[in-house]
């Protein structure tokens, strides 16, 4: 009974640290045992610590969650993610629409990264255009982490963006 328990926990944590190499790195630093609580409570300290860090992220669900989230240094969020999509997908009529301030695209965007009010965000993107899209030559996701930011550093916008 004890030797099944040891491999089912041996095996929990091995699962638990391979999902953690998925790419999904954020800003935070952590070990082995990867994002989620126990990078937090743990960080990257090496060694067996990181067993106790596995198994704070499997006990908890930490890591799904913040996989899922973007959180507990887990890497972009679902809006983030979700953002860089639909500027890659909307990139011509989201500049158009930035350069005005207004249009669809812009109610889309207000909606998808959680903001209150269109026009304000459409006022924040009309008047920060040209450090959101700098050139010609900028990637879409180049563009869709400027927008992130300037949204995020205006609180007065109330979005949802983590």
């Amino acid at each position: 009974m004890t030797r099944t328990l040891a491999v089912v926990a041996s095996l929990l944590i091995a699962g638990t640290a391979a999902a953690a190499d998925t790419g999904l790195k954020g800003s935070g630093a952590y070990g082995t045992a990867g994002c989620g609580l126990g990078s937090m409570i743990f960080g990257n300290q090496q060694g067996a610590i990181q067993i106790f860090a596995a198994t704070t992220n499997g006990t908890f669900a930490s890591q799904t969650f913040g996989i899922t989230t973007g959180t507990s240094n887990c890497g972009p969020s679902l809006v983030a993610q979700g953002t860089r999509n639909f500027v890659n997908a909307n990139r011509e009529a989201l500049a158009k629409d930035m350069s005005r301030g207004q249009g669809e695209t812009i109610g889309a965007l207000t909606w998808l990264t959680g903001c209150r009010d269109s026009s304000a965000v459409g006022a924040k993107l009309q008047s920060s255009y040209g450090t959101i899209i700098t050139s010609d030559q900028a990637t879409s996701d180049e563009i869709a982490d400027k927008l992130l930011e300037t949204l995020k550093a205006d609180a007065t916008l109330g979005c949802n963006i983590g």
